[in-house]
Order: C-alpha cells, then sequence, then structure tokens
C-alpha cells in the first residue's frame, strides 16, 4: 500500500459568504459542494477545487460562526499551499493580488519552486506554487467558467507544512505507519530554526508532499478561525482504505474507525503530536449526487440527512451560490 498523496485539507472559516466571495471569485476556485458539517448539520461545509473536485484539488473549509482568531502556534498544520501551472502564473497572482488588495508577499524561491505566499480575509496562511519543475502527481483542470483565466487558473493542493514541537514523534508515524520518504530540506526563515524537512509519498511533487518544521520556541496553536482543522491522504478505494485501517488498529493508534462521507471513505486519527490526520478514497465524487455542470449551486445533503432537509436548510443562513 502507498498513499497516492494529498487529498484534501479542511480549514476553519466564520464567515461562509465571504469565505465563498474570496475562494471563488478572488482565487477562481470552482465550488463544488455546499453541503453541511456531517457533526453540526447547523453549519456548512463548503468544498471548493478543479472543475469536477478532483482528489489532491480540494480545499474545504468548516464555518463556525463564532470561533475565534486562530493563535498560531505548534502541533498544526501551518501552511497550505495551491498549485499553479508555471513561474508565469505566480506573476499574473502577485499583480491580480495587489489589484484585489489581498495580504501578500514577495515571490520567493521555496525548495526550489517558485511561490507566492498570502493570506485570505480571516488570516488562512496560504502559497501559491509553481509546478513548473513538477515532475511527480499531476495536477488538475481549472474551471472553464472561473473568473480566473485558465492557464492561470489554481490546479490543486501543494505542499502541506506541519509545525511540531518534537519532529521525530510526527516522522514516526508518517514514515513508519504511513510510508512517506525524506526527500531534502530547506533553510528555515525563522533564524536559530532548524532546516525544514520535506517528505513525500506516491509519485511525489508538489501534490504529495508534507513539509515539516520543528520550532520548539512556539506555544500550541489555539486554533480558530483561519487554522487548518486536519490534512487527508489519498487512498485509490475503500478495499485499500480496510486495508490501512488494520494497520493503523494494528499500531494501536486511537482512531474513528470506518466512516462513510459520502463523497469519500474515511478514516481519522492524530499523530503524535496531536495533529488530525485523513485517509480518505479518491471516489465516489462528487458528481454523485449533482449533475457535473451545476456541482455546488444548491444545498447537497447525503441520503442519510436528506429526511431533515427542512430543519437543517431553516437553520443555515442563505448562501447564494448562483452565477452572475
Amino acid at each position: 500500500m502507498e498513499l497516492k498523496g494529498i487529498h484534501h485539507v479542511s480549514a476553519i472559516t466564520a464567515l461562509a459568504g465571504k469565505n465563498y466571495e474570496f475562494y471563488t471569485k478572488v482565487l477562481g476556485m470552482r465550488l463544488i459542494k455546499k453541503t453541511v458539517n456531517q457533526d453540526d448539520t447547523s453549519v456548512y461545509h463548503l468544498f471548493y477545487g478543479d472543475e469536477k473536485g478532483n482528489a489532491g484539488t480540494e480545499l474545504t473549509f468548516f464555518e463556525i460562526p463564532r470561533a475565534g482568531r486562530n493563535h498560531d502556534g505548534a502541533n498544526s498544520i501551518s501552511e497550505i499551499s495551491l498549485r499553479v501551472k508555471n513561474n508565469e502564473a505566480l506573476q499574473y497572482w502577485k499583480t491580480r493580488f495587489e489589484e484585489k488588495k489581498v495580504e501578500h508577499e514577495e515571490l520567493s524561491e521555496r525548495f526550489r519552486r517558485q511561490s507566492l505566499a498570502f493570506k485570505d480575509e480571516e488570516g488562512q496562511r496560504l502559497r501559491l506554487v509553481s509546478d513548473e519543475t513538477n515532475s511527480g502527481v499531476a495536477g488538475g483542470v481549472p474551471w472553464k467558467k472561473s473568473a480566473v483565466p485558465k492557464d492561470f487558473g489554481i490546479i490543486g493542493l501543494g505542499p502541506v507544512m506541519l509545525t511540531v514541537r518534537t519532529r521525530e514523534l510526527t516522522e514516526e508515524v508518517i514514515t513508519e505507519i504511513l510510508g512517506f520518504r525524506k526527500k531534502g530540506a530547506y533553510a528555515s526563515q525563522v533564524p536559530g530554526q532548524p532546516d525544514i524537512l520535506v517528505y513525500e509519498t506516491g509519485e511525489g511533487g508538489t501534490g504529495a508532499e508534507l513539509h515539516i518544521e520543528e520550532r520548539k520556541d512556539l506555544p500550541p496553536e489555539r486554533l480558530g478561525r483561519g487554522g487548518v482543522h486536519h490534512v487527508a491522504f489519498r487512498v485509490n478505494d475503500e478495499e485499500e482504505l480496510r486495508q490501512w485501517i488494520n494497520k493503523i488498529q494494528g499500531a494501536r493508534i486511537p482512531n474513528s474507525d470506518f466512516v462513510d462521507r459520502y463523497y469519500f471513505k474515511s478514516l481519522y486519527f492524530r499523530e503524535l503530536n496531536g495533529i488530525l490526520f485523513e485517509l480518505a478514497t479518491d471516489g465516489p465524487g462528487f458528481a454523485t449526487d449533482e449533475d457535473l455542470e451545476h456541482l455546488g449551486e444548491s444545498l447537497a445533503l447525503p441520503p442519510f440527512l436528506e429526511p431533515k432537509r427542512q430543519e437543517i436548510e431553516a437553520k443555515l443562513k442563505p448562501l447564494d451560490t448562483k452565477l452572475s
């Protein structure tokens, strides 16, 4: 068994409406599913991705309306990156961020790739990464109706940064249990801190990397709006997922056991620094209950929640996702 790469990353927003505006109209991602948090149906769970919401392109947000701001710290998913086609695309995005008044840094190099760090309106730490030299997991296909030209569009999730107090604990889980392999390292931007280590899985490349930063000087993160809830890794299918469940349970790691999320099947567990990991199948996918041309336009509910639709819709603040 080998994990194929990053499946999705799930973060927290306090403002679903503003979140939708930023990720679709500024970043040009497609809202592929407007549904609810299956553990709290009074709030939205929004999924953004490429034209079909292919595994490896999905950035999702749990809405928690009263969430306090995230207090950045250790034992956290401290940065999400998004892939673009090439270095030219980064020049486009720098200009776009200036025009849209999006908080961003200057273009820089990260592990031999050009990149551009920025934040959304709630302080979510994000980075665009160029795929110009990528030779690993292929990216997705930007939506043809995106606000961003196709050649410059976001094509998927890139490396995910984990900031931990004790690097060896995370390394033990990702290498000995999950099968990640060390790819290299690069210097921390924080003086006096150790190098950031890069691990990869599957075909490798921008869509299959974890970057591990050790920061013993930081307090633990206090998760809130602008923070990241969990990262998920790609598994082929349910049969393989059940083999992973046996492996995780055999290692005596506390876990959720099998969870059916309808659009994919999952397993959740925490690595030894407390960061929440998920293993998720590539399918069935997001066109299971909606026509591909109209993904994300209406509230979608898995079959087990459909009988409660009227009750659920009554608690949600309307979110207009129709194309203007």
